[in-house]
């Protein structure tokens, strides 16, 4: 896992959230909706970096995990004091 993809993923899922609800405002279902959307695009794109490394024969699975999780995490932070 990288840092620096954790963060961007946390970063874009926080603007996903934004345009989700609609608002930019703090609060809770907005924080859900940023966690959610930042796990999912950590899990997105380090499913698709499992794949592509099983072809090479290397275990990805605790990459992706970890990805998606501080991808989500990291949104959920940063909507907080957005």
């Amino acid at each position: 896992m990288s840092i620096s993809k954790a963060v961007f993923f946390g970063l874009a899922g926080n603007a996903l959230s934004k345009t989700i609800t609609g608002t930019s405002e703090v609060s809770a279902g907005r924080t859900a909706v940023a966690t959610g959307s930042g796990a999912a695009l950590g899990a997105a794109t380090a499913g698709t970096l499992t794949i592509g490394t099983a072809a090479i024969g290397v275990a990805a699975a605790p990459v992706g995990v970890s990805l998606a999780i501080a991808g989500g995490i990291i949104s959920g932070i940063v909507s907080l004091f957005d």
